[in-house]
């Protein structure tokens, strides 16, 4: 389910917030998630990233929601890919080169300088880019944050967000190395910076901001040529699987993010593909044809009963649609078919609480524990867990949920205010309650912090 995230790696807050999945409307976010994308995105990354020596478990993928070819890393291996590379590369090979080229970037260490620069940067433009994403998303507006860093984005990626040729060098050299190390072809970066190097000639307003950050040059080229030429695997088609799942993370971000006249042209009534009717059924779920969409979705379980994304997409169909009680049994089967996933098992929550019975309440709490293990700071999650928690009469859970949901969005007062009612309600010396304290401790600082 492509949903919103409220998310950011500059928050008002000192933790990171990993907050929490509403479904996604497809009008003015930034930032998007949906356990199928970035599953696969991390079946690309991960041979990547263990090969160059670095941990699949401490890199941290995003998905931006723009259209344009963009794709950077941060401190704190963060990972930003733009739903735009996704849909334009047309194979597997072409996002895989650039996500090996980031890589490239991470292990290299060249965030690094950009971190020193978040400390001292004087720019107010540059400022604005990342408090604007970190203060609006933590807030869960999105839209705001798009609104925000618009105005000084491209003097923003160019200036802060830049790399130096010397480093794009090595990125190449250390992506080479990474995709020769996972036997794929590198001619999927080298055709990617054939698209850039088309844009050369445009306006800097009008070429995508990976090549304004990236800056592309004869050298790298040749360098790209070369390796490409000398490259064991250059002729080596991407694996079936690869470009399987690639056409489906295609038609998805496709089918839910374009407008409705470019989703059927590029998928036609007569194409009967799996992705056609896969992007064609989003579509029509889009301009609410249930009648249309959900026999095609349908069609696509009946065919494929343990794919857990088509029962997810279904339950999505219907819970959008005020048919909750029949949305349950779609998440459930997803989740039970992906039990590891939060993102699943939340929307398994999310049917659950609004059905509002004890049994299936007492369901969702087990769901959201869950998803809380893997994202400590789902606002959303510690939400619904309040609303479960106030049910059944527990006020020192309520009170103690309301506080980690305020911790994450930045809402210091608030969480504190919650945090003292937890200390007192909840039973001494427990972990709840030593939770709470150090909740109150923390939000403590963070007001006297503001307050200054």
């Amino acid at each position: 389910m492509i949903k919103r995230i409220f998310s950011t790696f500059a928050a008002l807050a000192v933790v990171l917030a990993f907050l929490a999945p509403a479904p996604l409307s497809a009008q003015g976010l930034r930032l998007v998630r949906d356990a199928e994308i970035e599953t696969t995105i991390q079946i690309y990354a991960t041979p990547l990233f263990q090969a160059a020596g670095l941990s699949p478990q401490s890199v941290r993928i995003f998905l931006v929601n723009d259209d344009s070819l963009n794709a950077f890393v941060t401190t704190g291996n963060r990972m930003f890919i733009n739903t735009g590379l996704l849909i334009k590369a047309e194979s597997p090979l072409a996002a895989i080169g650039v996500i090996a080229h980031e890589t490239g970037h991470m292990a290299g260490g060249h965030v690094a300088i950009r971190g020193q620069s978040i400390e001292n940067a004087q720019s107010t433009i540059i400022a604005s880019y990342l408090l604007g994403i970190g203060a609006a998303l933590a807030t869960g507006r999105g839209e705001a944050a798009s609104a925000i860093i618009s105005g000084g984005q491209d003097v923003a990626l160019k200036g802060f967000l830049g790399y130096s040729r010397s480093q794009e060098s090595a990125a190449d050299q250390a992506g080479i190395r990474l995709l020769e190390a996972t036997k794929l072809s590198p001619q999927g970066l080298l055709d990617f910076m054939g698209v850039l190097r088309g844009q050369e000639v445009l306006l800097a307003t009008s070429q995508d901001p990976y090549l304004r950050t990236h800056p592309l040059t004869q050298e790298r080229i040749s360098f790209l040529e070369n390796a490409v030429a000398a490259s064991p695997y250059k002729d080596s088609p991407p694996p079936e699987e690869l470009v399987r799942l690639h056409e489906r993370v295609r038609a998805k971000l496709i089918g839910f993010l374009w407008p409705i006249s470019r989703v059927f042209q590029s998928y036609p009534e007569d194409d009967n593909s799996l992705e056609s009717r896969y992007a064609r059924s989003i579509a029509h779920y889009r301009e609410a044809e249930l009648d249309i969409a959900l026999p095609l979705i349908n069609g696509l379980i009946d065919e494929n009963p343990d794919d857990p994304y088509f029962h997810e997409l279904k339950g999505q169909m219907l819970y959008e649609n005020a048919r909750g009680a029949e949305a349950i049994p779609a998440f459930q089967k997803a989740a039970d078919l992906l039990p590891d996933s939060p993102q699943l098992r939340f929307a398994l929550a999310q049917a659950q609480i609004e059905a509002n019975t004890p049994e299936l309440d007492q369901k969702a709490l087990e769901n959201l524990t869950f998803t809380l293990r893997s994202e400590p700071n789902n606002s959303s999650a510690w939400r619904l867990s309040a609303i479960a928690y106030g049910r059944s009469g527990d006020t020192g859970m309520t009170a103690l949920a309301l506080s980690e949901a305020a911790l994450a969005r930045g809402r210091a007062r608030e969480s504190l205010q919650h945090a003292r009612r937890a200390v007192k309600t909840l039973p001494k010396d427990t972990p709840s309650s030593l939770r709470a304290q150090d909740i109150e401790g923390l939000a403590e600082r963070l007001v006297e912090k503001q307050d200054r």
